[in-house]
């Protein structure tokens, strides 16, 4: 492909999923199925959130910026996707490349600690703690230090991924546009560059993961100092969905980056993506829909209300 000693090519080659065609388009159909999916569940659930007032406390105002984030992520990536499923060459500018490494990384740090602060928040909601501990000023002032560390991060990793050489070839072995396989496209010595990137992913990591456990431990003191069974029942259901949803987060990003370089597979990074990329937003607001009993109850009212008006 593209060989040049400049550090900017004009344009990466993605190699996709398959060069299968027949293969390809049932992965389009399975895709935008999916895609379609995500969209409209987060999207739901965020309009569902606004319009019923008794959705209006922390927790669920963190679930709402928790689907735009998931409606964000997997919009960064999935769309192009779907186009280069039914393109032979699957090409992508060197500026359109950067732009979407930079919002996939924002929204993914952005997600990771949405899902700390939710963690914070279930204990917050298991002790009645909001009106001490998480009143709206301090959830607005998360949410924006979230959004704006997110997108610091973000940029700093894309400026200095772009900023490599590559000079041998711009086929990149991904089906979107992300960091480890770019790095790997350079012809410079990039072992500082692949600790750097494992140090700030292992540290956001961890961080955010310590973050849940801590809270997850005072959450399960608060529910044995409970007496009524009643009660216990009502936390660990509150818990459920939110402890579902990390679960499946967190072992899918260790899979992925937080591994040594040696037994760090590119090809097998792309298949573990599919499932971050496409199907983790899909799966979580049906989760929280399905899991957490106000929402459930919340959209029984919406039901009803659309039952009687056809009446």
């Amino acid at each position: 492909m593209a060989k040049s000693n400049h550090s900017a090519v004009p344009e990466f080659i993605l190699s996709g999923l398959t060069d299968n065609p027949e293969l390809r388009a049932i992965l389009f159909g399975i895709s935008l199925v999916i895609y379609f999916a995500s969209v409209l569940g987060n999207l739901g659930l965020i309009v569902l959130i606004q319009i019923n007032p008794q959705l209006h406390i922390p927790m669920h105002f963190c679930l709402s910026h928790l689907a735009f984030v998931d409606f964000s992520f997997t919009s960064s990536v999935t769309p192009n996707t779907l186009v280069n499923f039914l393109r032979e060459v699957k090409s992508i500018t060197f500026y359109a490349c950067s732009i979407q490494v930079c919002c996939f990384i924002t929204f993914v740090v952005c997600e990771q600690h949405l899902l700390a602060i939710m963690a914070y928040n279930q204990y917050v909601a298991i002790d009645n703690l909001y009106p001490i501990l998480m009143p709206r000023k301090l959830c607005n002032q998360i949410m924006a230090s979230t959004y704006v560390y997110g997108f610091t991060v973000g940029l700093a990793r894309t400026v200095a991924t772009f900023h490599l050489s590559f000079c041998d070839s711009n086929v990149v072995n991904q089906f979107y546009c992300d960091k480890v396989p770019l790095v790997a496209l350079a012809c410079s010595d990039t072992h500082i560059k692949l600790l750097i990137l494992l140090i700030i992913a292992g540290f956001n990591t961890l961080c955010s993961l310590l973050i849940v456990i801590i809270s997850y431990v005072f959450i399960l003191v608060a529910i044995l100092r409970m007496h009524s069974a009643a009660g216990r029942q009502k936390a660990f259901s509150t818990c459920a969905s939110h402890l579902t949803s990390i679960t499946i987060f967190y072992r899918t990003i260790i899979c992925m980056y937080p591994l040594p370089k040696s037994s760090h597979s590119l090809n097998r990074d792309k298949f573990v993506s599919v499932f971050y990329v496409v199907v983790i937003p899909m799966l979580n607001p049906f989760i929280y829909s399905l899991r957490n009993q106000e929402v459930k109850h919340a959209l029984k009212r919406i039901k009803e209300k659309l039952c009687l008006a056809d009446k």
